[in-house]
């Protein structure tokens, strides 16, 4: 026997056995129950629009997919088959919006072949994420069942990470599941302190690391723009010759066209303030902000660049000298200077738990309205949807939910969830284990 092909047996012999698994678990976890679409009338429920006034007892029409009728409790006229659900006792909201997850492009964190949100390589501009979304993943389910239905699936690595894209949490596809492909290109930008404890660099070993990120940051742009402007020549006819296409600098081209923001991603105040001044020389791009766990250090600077933010409410101090609610209040904070911000978890799995981070902002200051605004239209503002999503009006997208309660409180359960009129299973793989223990056989 051939020694030296012993890892590589192995080594297959391993892929393979997780590939079975992987493929066993995902099967094991399978939503059978198909979702109803159709005419619905949702009757008799407190209807919370968002950008107008709730509607007690009120209803809504929903007919291929788009909301028809919002407004007291008159029954229109509807032909044809119609399911009319009875919101007595409930509310109705437009569904949830997390402005950055990597919901659909990794599943299991220990396994490496499920990561698909970290891509080789510092600049990968041209990398989409939608092309990489799993419409299978079991965190999906999970995630809408609870409130939210729409996510930015986001890659996370290097300096410049990839295109995050706008996708509703049902469909069959990515592309069936898409509203916007290209929403946004993702920034790391560079610390200018340790990453941690175990940061061993020196001072100026920090700053020159820092220095030589933000000369590529430069480089980087400069060279999209010319490559952008030289096309533009080409389009315009201004010149014959046809130069060679870069993939890279085709996808920054978006940026420069407006078609997609540049999400910077940082979170030290100093960094913010180094990231504030650059934006100041880059007038041709659209910017976001994302993380900013220091933005209420800034926030009037913020606010006065006109650059809305993705922030959390549910994260630990980032210096021992601040209180432990300071991170509670940032969002609050910076909303109250007349930032414009979103609200986000920033995970994968716990994405399902964007209500409770949007309950902790609104108890920290943020208040009840604000922060239901962080969740629904102002993201949806954000990624330039908020004509087709973030709020109950006629003519938008039916992505709605339907709860016994106040959707922030822990004890509110989501009764129905409406993504694009479909209604989807109130089943996930947490309901599955949920229903299996419950009716265990407590003798075996």
């Amino acid at each position: 026997m051939n020694q030296k092909n012993l890892p590589l047996r192995s080594l297959s012999g391993w892929v393979i056995a997780l590939s079975l698994w992987l493929g066993l678990a995902t099967a094991h976890a399978q939503i059978t129950e198909k979702p109803e679409y159709g005419s619905f009338i949702i009757e008799n429920v407190d209807i919370y629009p968002v950008t107008s006034d709730v509607i007690e007892g009120g209803v809504v029409v929903v007919k291929d997919g788009i909301i028809e009728h919002v407004g007291s409790n008159v029954k229109p006229d509807l032909s044809g088959d119609v399911s009319r659900i009875d919101g007595s006792g409930h509310r109705l909201y437009p569904g949830f919006i997390d402005s950055e997850t990597q919901l659909g492009l990794n599943e299991i964190g220990a396994v490496a072949v499920t990561i698909d949100a970290a891509e080789v390589g510092s600049v990968n501009p041209e990398m989409i994420a939608q092309t990489a979304v799993n419409p299978g993943s079991v965190s999906i389910p999970v995630t809408r069942v609870d409130g939210v239905t729409n996510v930015i699936a986001a890659p996370v690595s290097g300096l410049v990470s990839g295109t995050g894209s706008l996708i509703d949490l049902y469909g069959y596809t990515p592309e069936a599941m898409s509203i916007d492909q290209r929403a946004g290109i993702y920034l790391n930008w560079p610390s200018s302190s340790k990453r941690g404890w175990w940061d061993s660099r020196s001072e100026k070993e920090i700053q020159d690391d820092y220095n030589e990120a933000v000369d590529q940051i430069d480089e980087l742009f400069d060279d999209a723009r010319a490559y952008h402007k030289m096309w533009q020549t080409v389009e315009s006819g201004e010149l014959d010759e046809q130069p060679d296409v870069n993939a890279k600098m085709e996808a920054m081209r978006y940026l420069f066209t407006q078609e997609a923001r540049l999400v910077v991603r940082v979170n030290r105040e100093k960094d913010i303030v180094a990231a504030l001044e650059w934006a100041t020389h880059q007038d041709d791009l659209s910017f976001v902000f994302s993380g900013v766990s220091e933005g209420w250090r800034v926030a009037d600077e913020i606010a006065a660049a006109d650059i809305p933010v993705i922030a959390t409410a549910l994260v630990t101090p980032s210096r021992s000298s601040d209180h432990y609610a300071r991170p509670y209040q940032n969002a609050g904070l910076m909303a109250d200077a007349g930032v414009h911000v979103s609200l986000s978890t920033f995970n994968t799995e716990n994405v399902r738990n964007l209500p409770f981070h949007a309950g902790y902002a609104a108890t920290y200051g943020m208040g009840i309205e604000e922060a239901l605004k962080a969740v629904t239209i102002n993201p949806a503002e954000l990624w330039g949807v908020d004509d087709k999503l973030g709020s109950i009006d006629v003519g938008k997208h039916a992505n709605l939910i339907l709860v016994d309660g106040d959707p922030f409180e822990t004890t509110s359960s989501i009764k129905d969830v409406f993504i694009r009129g479909y209604r989807v299973p109130m089943v996930s793989r947490h309901t599955q284990l949920n229903d299996e223990f419950l009716d265990r056989d407590v003798t075996n």
